[in-house]
């Protein structure tokens, strides 16, 4: 079978598919077996990815609509045919968040304490309260904005939760429309009623809070004394988010982006409108009109809008309704008291976030390059970066320690860009060499290298990856990485450090693959030297775990593999464009995908290669924009015992009962929708506790005893013997 141009029944459009995945996190909310908060958590994050996929991926769709482009996708769908498409697999999904979410979780909360109440519900005393805090708190900073001939139709903020109320002069019976915008940047989405307002309900509720929202509309009058309120309606608007950088023809990057930010600050066209859905139709049609809104952009919710909020309620102290808290370990090779170098020539580390821990892996690795006497320099890729970085705070701190220090800081990761910019300039001023990439690609790819001078000789140190380094999401993503001094792959990362900061043209690495120079090939080579080995009768399977699949030429040469007879077992989370099970095309493909607790982001690629299996780590989905149109870096696993624990792991995921199966026609079934076993992030989680108390190196055996030594910062571990040669010569 040819590798492209493939008929377009063999592909699943991407936007579809990737509403399939939101689908399956709003099945984590729906199920029972999820502790109530975090089936709040779930539903926010449902809605948060809604937000982001209308700002940018139905954005784009619309943009491509209005300009009267007419090309197909993949799946031989016009742009108007996909806008149609999702919202008609859109809509129930929809409809279930709400029934949970009014039918369901509301109540199940109460029952444990937690009262989300409407206005009307409210005691006197409670309403007094309730109004008084208006007075007081909100309605300083509410802006009532009329629309009449002298008051053009306001903007309406991206993301922006309003009321639209109707009002009535009565001298002269004049209908008038006011918008007022909901405060949300500094206030509660759900207000919480004092304790001592709870009505002397026993047991005490843990909670009892009144949507902002709603004591808003109930003090509407006022906001409009002397005026009758004659009706109120919510309505919330979403608008394009996606930059369009014309990097290019910018002279300074830092300016052209910080330009466009200003523009999406602003935003760009209105994509979505939604708004309750008892809303008059006259009313719609105001809003519709005001914003250049069509029809098919309007959203009718029957419920709360915008239930991303539902996030704060995390903040509520009810660990008996929430997942077990789980901190991670530190890996076992770093448990001793000495330096990190040391342990890394011993042989590589593998780190499994977040059961290995970040801040005493990684996070330590740059804190002892930065105060080590011995460390000439570092330098790394950050993508992104926690707020509060203790990465940057360490690699500030090796500046002033008098050290290279190079960063590359992306500053065009969506939605990052803006604390990606600061980042770059309080770096830049703490004499950190910056950089911004490679022109006209985003740099991706999560790397670090740090120099040594040992025995008069310098020595390269390695951190290769498949996260950001981010504290806060290390310990809510699972990811994996490797601490590394192998010459090898020292020497690839001195060579694509070049790359991406001088005019290197460097065509060939050693141990790492990196798109967009060698990844597309030498993935499409992997897997056509396992359809070769199939055909000659010899062992032959691929084995990988992504965020996504969606590349055109991979998933034809995937097909191919399959006809003759590969075995092909795929953990895809997100986004799959590929048909398995398709008889005579992809009989040999199973596709499954893991949602849990954790956000599963790392990467991993397996060919069984007729018996001697090659194994591959790295930043790379298998998509166009990572193999063309980002750096990104894949490194081969070399070390054998590092190899058996990858493997054992993506066997664990591919036998994970409670994963979702894809079928042929792009949906998804649970394994074993009765499994009350853990899943495959509930038996890491559970192995590594052992791990942690015994003091176990490897998860998979529970032998042995002893306890663990707590981390001890940087600067109280003993001096690397390397560290001390100038002092001492021959020491080591």
């Amino acid at each position: 079978m040819a590798t492209a141009h493939l008929p377009a029944e063999l592909y699943l459009n991407r936007e579809l598919s990737w509403i399939r995945f939101n689908e399956r996190v709003l099945a984590q909310a729906l199920d029972p077996r999820t502790p109530l908060l975090e089936q709040a958590k779930f539903s926010a994050i449902f809605s948060n990815n809604l937000d982001e996929f209308f700002m940018v991926r139905v954005a784009s769709l619309q943009s491509q609509l209005h300009a009267g482009v007419q090309s197909l996708s993949e799946d031989g769908r016009t742009p108007q045919q996909q806008l149609e498409a999702i919202r008609h697999q859109l809509e129930p999904l929809l409809k279930q968040q709400q029934d949970h979410y009014r039918g369901r979780l509301k109540a199940d909360l109460a029952k444990h304490g937690i009262l989300l109440l409407d206005y009307e519900q409210l005691s006197r005393k409670q309403k007094d309260w309730a109004n008084s805090y208006f007075q007081r708190a909100v309605f300083p900073v509410l802006t009532p904005l009329a629309v009449d001939p002298a008051h053009p139709f306001p903007f309406i903020s991206n993301l922006s939760l309003n009321i639209a109320v109707t009002i009535r002069d009565p001298r002269t019976q004049q209908q008038q429309f006011a918008r007022i915008k909901i405060p949300q940047k500094n206030l509660p989405r759900f207000v919480s009623i004092p304790p001592e307002l709870h009505g002397g309900r026993t047991p005490q509720p843990l909670f009892m809070g009144l949507p902002l929202e709603q004591l808003v509309a109930f003090n509407l009058q006022r906001l409009f004394p002397g005026m009758t309120i004659e009706g109120h309606h919510f309505f919330r608007v979403t608008r394009d988010a996606d930059l369009e950088l014309r990097e290019l023809e910018a002279d300074d990057l830092m300016q052209a982006l910080e330009q466009g930010l200003r523009k999406r600050r602003m935003g760009g066209e209105v994509v979505r409108l939604e708004v309750a859905d008892e809303m008059p139709l006259a009313l719609v049609q105001q809003l519709m009109h005001g914003m250049e809104v069509d029809d098919f952009d309007v959203y009718r919710i029957n419920g709360p809008l915008g239930l991303d909020d539902l996030m704060g309620l995390l903040a509520i102290a009810a660990p008996q309704l929430k997942d077990p808290p789980f901190r991670g370990r530190t890996p076992a090779p770093m448990l001793r008291d000495e330096s990190i170098f040391r342990v890394m020539r011993r042989g590589d580390v593998l780190l499994h976030h977040p059961f290995d821990l970040f801040s005493t892996s990684v996070e330590e690795f740059i804190n002892q390059a930065a105060d080590d006497p011995s460390v000439l320099a570092i330098k790394m890729t950050l993508y992104r970066v926690s707020k509060d970085s203790p990465i940057i705070a360490a690699l500030i701190r090796a500046a002033e320690n008098g050290k290279q220090v190079m960063t590359l800081v992306e500053l065009k990761a969506r939605f990052d860009e803006d604390n990606n910019i600061q980042w770059a300039r309080q770096l830049e001023r703490s004499g950190v060499h910056v950089v911004y990439g490679v022109l006209g690609l985003k740099t991706h790819t999560k790397i670090t290298l740090v120099v040594r001078r040992e025995k008069e000789q310098l020595r390269g140190y390695c951190h290769v990856g498949t996260g950001n380094y981010n504290s806060k999401t290390s310990s809510l993503y699972t990811d994996l990485g490797i601490l590394s001094c192998n010459e090898d792959l020292v020497n690839d990362l001195v060579d694509l450090f070049n790359y991406l900061t001088g005019f290197s043209k460097q065509q060939e690495f050693r141990q790492l693959l990196v798109a967009p120079v060698t990844l597309r090939r030498r993935m499409q080579e992997l897997i056509q030297r396992e359809t070769e080995h199939a055909r000659a009768g010899r062992p032959a399977a691929i084995k990988a775990k992504m965020n996504a699949l969606v590349d055109p030429a991979i998933i034809a040469l995937l097909y191919e593999a399959s006809q003759a007879g590969v075995q092909i077992d795929l953990v895809v989370r997100g986004m799959c464009s590929l048909r398995p099970g398709l008889e005579g095309i992809s009989d040999t493909i199973r596709v499954s995908s893991v949602i849990g607790r954790f956000l599963e982001h790392s990467r991993l690629f397996w060919f069984a290669n007729g018996g001697e299996s090659e194994l591959f780590l790295g930043s790379a989905d298998w998509m166009p924009r990572n193999l063309d149109r980002r750096v990104e870096a894949v490194v081969q696993v070399l070390d054998p015992n590092l190899c058996i624990d990858l493997e054992w792991y993506m066997q664990l995921y591919l036998d994970d009962q409670r994963a979702w199966l894809m079928q042929p026609d792009g949906s998804y079934r649970l394994r074993n929708p009765e499994s009350t076993g853990p899943s495959a992030q509930q038996e890491l989680m559970e192995l590594w506790a052992i791990r942690s108390v015994r003091g176990e190196g490897d998860p998979r055996k529970a032998a042995g005893s002893g306890a663990v030594a707590a981390p001890q910062p940087a600067a109280a571990r003993p001096a690397d013997p390397a560290t001390t040669a100038q002092s001492a010569p021959g020491a080591e």
